[in-house]
C-alpha cells in the first residue's frame, strides 16, 4: 500500500515538473518567436528583425522615478491671495515620468560652459548666449556685487542652484544634456570611439553628437565607429557587418525636457506619502505634511521646512540659533526631501516648467497629463529620397513646422516635397488654443502672451505663500532673475509601475 502511494506520488511529481519545464521553455520561445506569425526574431536568415526582450527601463542620470496618478491639481491652495483665479481645482491624471532629484546646480552649468568652450571655442555667441545673466543679483540699493563676480564660479557655490537663467536657456541645457548623456552610454558600452581614442585622434572642435542624427544613421565611419557596435543580421549584410544603434535597441535614454506643471505640481506635493489602499488619507500644503513651514518631529521641531524669507527683513533667522540658515540660495541637497525623494521643491529657487501661462477655465485642458504649449514641428529633410536630415552649423537637425495633424498620404507627402519647408497651412502652433495671445492689448491690459512661461515653487526671496506648489507666476522665456532655476525632467517610456510591478 505504502509503496503503490510512493509510485502515485512519484508520477504526480514527475508530471508536474515536465508541465512546469513545458511552460517555461515555452515562455522562453514566446520572447523570441513572434506570437502572431510564428517567424523567429534575430535570426539572420529570415530578415533580420531584431527584438530586444532583456531591455529594463531605468532613469537617466540625476533622476528619480515619480509614480504618476490622480490627484486635484490647484486642490491645495486654500486661499487666492493675489484674487488671480488662475489654478481652479481639477481632477487630473499624470502619468508616470522621470524628474531631477535636486535643481539644477552651478557645477551643473560650468559643465556646460566648459563643454561649449571645448568644442567651439571660436564661437563666442554661443558660449555667450548660455552665460547666466549674473547681473541679476544687482541692486541700485542693496550690496550684492559679491554675488555678481562669484555666485555661478567660486567653488563655494558650486553645489548652490544656478539662477539667472532664462526659459530658453534651460530649454537649450536640456537638449544638451540629452546629447551629452547619449554620447556618453555610446562610448562607455564601445559603440562609439572611446574617449581616449577621440582625445589622441584631436577631433576637431564642432563635430557635436546629436542623437536625432545619430538616429537617423548619419554619424558613423572611421573615427566614430567603436568595437562594440550591434551585429547587422538584415539580409545581404557581410558576415562580420555591424550597425548604428536604433531606438529598438532600448540603449539610449529619452530626452530630457522641462517638467509640465501637472508634473511639476504632482512631484511637489507627494502625495505618495499619504495613501493607503488607494484613497489620500490627508491633504498637503506643503510638500511636507502640515499646514505650517516648521519640522513637527520631536529631533528638528520647531526648524524650517524649506529656504523663504520668513518676514520683511527676515531672511534667515537669529543669529546663533538660525531658521532656515539661508541668506540667499542654499545647497541644492539642502533641508529634507519630500516623500517622493526631490530636494527643495519649496524655497530656495522658484523652478521653470514648460507650460505657457493662462488664466484657466474649466474647458481649456485636459485631464490626462495637461500642458499648454505646444508649437508641433517636423524635422526638415536634406535629401528626400535618401532620408537624410538637413543639419545646422552645430549638427543639430533643422526644424520645420509640422504639415498636417495626422500622418500625410504618400501623395500628400510627395506634393509636400516640392513646397516651401517653412509653408503650412496647419495651425502647428496651439499656444493659444481655446485662449489666443491678445496681441493688441499685450503690454496694455495684459502682460500674458504666448511667450510667457510658468514658474513655480517659491524662493528665499519669497514668503511662505507661495511655497504651496498649486501657485503659479509666469515671467517671459527670454527673461530671468535671482530667484529662478530649474530642473529636468524625463517621460517614462512603458511604466515601471504598471500591473504586477
Amino acid at each position: 500500500m505504502n509503496y503503490l502511494r510512493f509510485v502515485i506520488t512519484s508520477a504526480v511529481l514527475i508530471t508536474a515538473s515536465s508541465l512546469l519545464m513545458t511552460s517555461c521553455k515555452s515562455k522562453s520561445r514566446r520572447g523570441d518567436v513572434s506570437a502572431k506569425t510564428g517567424v523567429r526574431y534575430n535570426d539572420p536568415y529570415n530578415g533580420g528583425l531584431q527584438i530586444n526582450r532583456k531591455i529594463k527601463e531605468s532613469p537617466g542620470p540625476g533622476l528619480v522615478g515619480i509614480e504618476g496618478g490622480t490627484f486635484v491639481m490647484g486642490g491645495s491652495l486654500n486661499e487666492d491671495l493675489a484674487f488671480s483665479h488662475d489654478n481652479l481645482r481639477r481632477r487630473v491624471t499624470v502619468a508616470s515620468f522621470y524628474i531631477d532629484e535636486t535643481e539644477v546646480s552651478n557645477a551643473d552649468w560650468l559643465e556646460y560652459l566648459h563643454w561649449i568652450a571645448q568644442n567651439y571655442p571660436q564661437d563666442g555667441k554661443l558660449y555667450y548666449d548660455a552665460l547666466p545673466d549674473s547681473l541679476v543679483w544687482r541692486n541700485p540699493l542693496s550690496y550684492n556685487e559679491p554675488y555678481v563676480n562669484f555666485y555661478l564660479r567660486h567653488p563655494s557655490f558650486q553645489d548652490y542652484p544656478v539662477v539667472g537663467v532664462s526659459w530658453e536657456q534651460a530649454n537649450a541645457y536640456c537638449q544638451w544634456r540629452t546629447d551629452r548623456v547619449n554620447e556618453h552610454i555610446l562610448r562607455q558600452r564601445g559603440i562609439l570611439t572611446d574617449y581616449k581614442t577621440l582625445n589622441e585622434q584631436q577631433q576637431q572642435a564642432g563635430q557635436a553628437f546629436n542623437t536625432e542624427i545619430y538616429l537617423n544613421g548619419q554619424l558613423q565611419g572611421e573615427g566614430i565607429d567603436g568595437k562594440n557596435m550591434p551585429k547587422d543580421n538584415k539580409i545581404g549584410a557581410q558576415k562580420d557587418a555591424r550597425r548604428t544603434v536604433r531606438m529598438e535597441d532600448g540603449i539610449l535614454k529619452q530626452p530630457y525636457r522641462l517638467p509640465t506643471e501637472a508634473e511639476w505640481e504632482y512631484a511637489a506635493l507627494g502625495l505618495i506619502g499619504n495613501t493607503y489602499d488607494g484613497n489620500i488619507e490627508t491633504s498637503k500644503a506643503y510638500p511636507w505634511n502640515g499646514l505650517g513651514v516648521r519640522d513637527g518631529s520631536r529631533k528638528n521641531q520647531g526648524r524650517m521646512m524649506a529656504n523663504f524669507k520668513i518676514t520683511g527683513g527676515n531672511n534667515m533667522g537669529v543669529a546663533g540659533d538660525l531658521n532656515d540658515g539661508g541668506d540667499i540660495t542654499v545647497p541644492v541637497t539642502s533641508y529634507k526631501p519630500n516623500d517622493f525623494g526631490l530636494y527643495n521643491m519649496a524655497g530656495n529657487v522658484n523652478e521653470w516648467v514648460s507650460d505657457v501661462y493662462r488664466q484657466l477655465s474649466f474647458e481649456d485642458f485636459e485631464d490626462f497629463n495637461p500642458f499648454r504649449g505646444h508649437v508641433f514641428m517636423d524635422n526638415q529633410y536634406e535629401n528626400a529620397e535618401t532620408r537624410t536630415l538637413a543639419k545646422d552649423k552645430y549638427g543639430r537637425p533643422i526644424k520645420v513646422p509640422a504639415k498636417a495633424p495626422r500622418k500625410q498620404t504618400w501623395e500628400e507627402l510627395q506634393a509636400a516635397k516640392s513646397g516651401d519647408p517653412n509653408s503650412t497651412t496647419y495651425d502647428y502652433d496651439v499656444r493659444g488654443f481655446k485662449d489666443e495671445e491678445q496681441q493688441a492689448l499685450y503690454g496694455k491690459t495684459t502682460l500674458v502672451n504666448d511667450k510667457s512661461r510658468v514658474f513655480k515653487g517659491g524662493s528665499w526671496n519669497d514668503r511662505a505663500y507661495w511655497l504651496n506648489p498649486a501657485t503659479r507666476r509666469y515671467m517671459q522665456q527670454n527673461e530671468s532673475n535671482a530667484m529662478t532655476g530649474f530642473r529636468c525632467a524625463m517621460t517614462m517610456v512603458g511604466n515601471v509601475f504598471g500591473p504586477g510591478k
